[in-house]
């Protein structure tokens, strides 16, 4: 990947909370830690609370992904696993000649309430049409997955496309050696900037311990609104990579959109 100007690593990521934040940094085994455990123990929650927010907060272009799976005939429900796809966008019934798709017809997204009364049941097995977003099996002892009714249900294996969002690798997931050093997920390497703000509001609260009482609750509110500056400049940005700008194109909006009289 062909990282922006100042990527963060894992090692340069903890180098940088620990200054922002007045912390001691060590290094164990290649890799920066906090020397206070508490502090170390709590970066995967700061890396969560940071990167979490800012994956829903920019709907980002790289965390969009299309997988084809093959459906069970006659089955009125089929589950696609929770670790592929975070939000299911789009559904594709493909036809293939030879492995390559010749023909993709979209299915079109509606209630389970339609497809349970236009489609009784496995007897109005076809070739699907529509298709429903129905739950999971979460709680239940089984796979967390996102379930999905088809209608009609289909008749045979067809092959199908479906695109969405994933939840994108976390920076945690480099904090060994040599990785600590060297490797970047995509938003420390083209947001780092929201990356920090973002990790300083939840440190700041762990560092102060504050609330609406407390010692110092301005610090996590200037963090706050840095972070949201950053924020709705990096919106723009995004939208404009999904071709959803100014004009629904990849153009930023202009500061003066008509001529002047």
């Amino acid at each position: 990947m062909s990282a922006a100007t100042n990527p963060l690593s894992y090692n340069g990521y903890i180098q940088q909370m620990g200054i922002l934040a007045v912390y001691t940094i060590t290094q164990a085994a290649g890799v920066n830690q906090f020397v206070d455990a508490p502090i170390s123990l709590s970066v995967p929650n700061m890396l969560n609370y940071a990167e979490l927010r800012i994956q829903r907060d920019l709907d980002m272009l790289a965390a969009k992904t299309s997988t084809i799976y093959t459906l069970i005939p006659v089955n009125l429900a089929f589950d696609i696993p929770i670790d592929d796809f975070v939000t299911v966008e789009t559904i594709d019934l493909l036809e293939l000649s030879n492995g390559v798709t010749v023909n993709s017809t979209p299915l079109v997204p509606v209630s389970e309430e339609f497809i349970q009364n236009t489609y009784s049941g496995t007897a109005s097995a076809g070739s699907p049409r529509f298709f429903a977003m129905i739950g999971s099996t979460f709680g239940d002892g089984g796979d967390v997955v996102n379930r999905v009714r088809l209608g009609p249900p289909p008749d045979d294996a067809y092959p199908i496309r479906v695109r969405g969002t994933f939840r994108m690798p976390s920076l945690f997931k480099y904090a060994i050696a040599p990785d600590a050093d060297t490797k970047y997920n995509y938003i420390s390497a083209y947001y780092p900037d929201l990356l920090t703000m973002a990790s300083m509001i939840y440190i700041t609260m762990l560092q102060r311990n504050f609330g609406a009482v407390g010692d110092s609750p301005e610090m996590g509110m200037t963090y706050e609104k840095q972070y949201q500056i950053l924020r709705i400049g990096a919106i723009a940005e995004e939208n404009r990579r999904k071709q959803m700008g100014s004009g629904w194109s990849a153009y930023s909006t202009p500061v003066s959109a008509t001529p002047t009289r």
